[in-house]
């Protein structure tokens, strides 16, 4: 029987099937064909896809992610999708939803690409997470520049910030009201449903960027501000060296990385007053500064290297009530509450349970009987004391998708719930309860012919 601590443990290293999903090709994305050579150079089987030329198609049973010239079988099991640049359209992120619903590791889930691409809403979830940050203030319309200005409570300079932009594009460094109050002018002008905020100016030398996939740092550096600005961007020409992270800093860098969700990110802070000050978390982080800054590292390689743990593939779950309805062969549709307690096995309501030799018959809901493979026996440890209960292997289907998993057979007539899926269930099934709701998928379905038997 595996233990708590193996359980948690579990380690899996094996090759796997490499998709690279890239808003632009060319020169334009120097990273994802980066990621390609690395990808063949290692021997995984590897597809560069451009979203708008992209198309995923079910056929007897398979998925097959196509570009214009080529396609994959591609699986939860297998495959691992690299998102490079920041997709906004609609019909991009709706791909990587559908993507994250087959169970495919996305790197990065869609949840944190728009995070991250939102400058205020990435504010506010490192706030969450009391972090620390140049205080920043949103400006909902050209005509609450004062009340913003107000609110923020800072002597000019300060940044003024479209909240969409990458590579220190839509930053701009304001001296003045006058120069404020003609910017916003403008650019409420051009897009009257543009988004900005205005934000605290630190001066600084420049500021740190630190690589992270999963919770292993990748690589760190630090970039200076290019002369005559005051950004400190690669793309905008700033010099990169070396940077060792303080204990706290690589603590907070790593929080800050799961604040937004975060898989394979680059989050970037300023050194201030003796801790770390964080501006942004990016979800396409590029290599060209970073290997420049740091000798001999290759971050393709390694955060493919990262992707062979089978255990660093983190699939978003899905989310479901604690009460569902799971078809679990042969008996049909059956309430099952969903139970993250320390048992080895799920549990399936039994009666009339016979066993002759390596075969078993019982009685389950219903009054259904059938008669399975014995696996084997198992003495569960109950309130109670010790039950004897022999173990058997079903088919479950839930959310479009089947699984194998053991059972253990028990009386619950007296018990409530007729079926509890463990947490090795929940893992396999990759779901995720919500333990405010009973029931999120099923609504309710079928329910009604066992109001009369089961006692939720």
């Amino acid at each position: 029987m595996e233990t708590f601590s193996q359980f948690l443990s579990e380690e899996t290293t094996e090759d796997y099937k490499v998709v690279i999903l890239t808003v632009e090709v060319g020169d334009k994305s120097k990273t994802a064909t980066k990621f390609e050579k690395q990808a063949k150079k290692m021997g995984l089987e590897v597809i560069l896809c451009e979203f708008k030329k992209t198309s995923l198609t079910f056929d007897d049973g398979k998925y097959i992610i196509s570009n214009k010239d080529d396609s994959m079988e591609i699986s939860s099991k297998d495959t691992v999708v690299f998102i490079r640049g920041t997709p906004t359209r609609d019909s991009h992120l709706d791909l990587i939803s559908e993507l994250e619903r087959i169970g495919i590791t996305c790197i990065n889930s869609r949840t944190t690409i728009q995070i991250c691409a939102d400058k205020y809403r990435s504010y506010v979830r490192l706030k969450d997470f009391r972090l620390d940050q140049p205080k920043s203030v949103l400006v909902p319309t050209e005509e609450d520049i004062d009340s913003a200005l107000e609110e923020l409570d800072s002597n000019f300079p300060i940044i003024l910030k479209t909240l969409r932009g990458a590579g220190g594009v839509g930053v701009l460094f304001v001296e003045s009201k006058r120069a404020l109050d003609s910017l916003v002018q403008l650019i409420y002008k051009q897009n009257k449903d543009a988004d900005v905020l205005i934000q605290e100016y630190i001066k600084t030398d420049g500021d740190v960027r630190v690589v992270i996939a999963g919770s292993d740092i990748i690589g760190t550096m630090k970039r200076e501000v290019v002369e005559g600005d005051f950004r400190s961007n690669y793309t905008q020409g700033a010099g990169v060296k070396s940077y060792k992270l303080s204990d706290e800093e690589i603590r907070q860098c790593l929080i800050a990385a799961k604040a937004v969700d975060g898989d394979f990110v680059a989050v970037d802070f300023i050194p201030y007053k003796g801790k770390p000050y964080f501006l942004e978390v990016n979800s396409s982080p590029g290599t060209d500064g970073i290997e420049e800054a740091n000798s001999g590292l290759n971050i393709a390689k390694e955060v493919l290297e990262h992707y062979r743990d089978v255990k660093n593939r983190y699939q978003v779950p899905i989310r479901c009530g604690y009460h569902e309805m799971v078809d679990i062969k042969p008996f049909g549709e059956i309430e099952t509450k969903f139970d993250t307690g320390n048992s080895a096995y799920s549990v399936l309501h039994a009666t009339d349970i016979k066993i002759s030799g390596n075969k078993i018959t019982f009685t389950t809901v219903g009054g259904k009987t059938h008669t399975a493979k014995l696996e084997k026996e198992y003495k569960a440890r109950t309130g109670g004391g010790v039950d004897e209960r022999p173990i058997v292997k079903l088919e479950v289907e839930f959310m479009g998708h089947t699984h194998e998993l053991m059972f253990g057979l028990d009386d619950r007539s007296k018990r409530g719930t007729y079926v509890l899926l463990n947490r090795y269930a929940m893992k396999e099934m990759n779901v995720m309860v919500d333990p405010q709701k009973k029931m999120i998928i099923t609504t309710m379905k079928g329910t009604s012919e066992w109001n009369q038997a089961i006692i939720l």
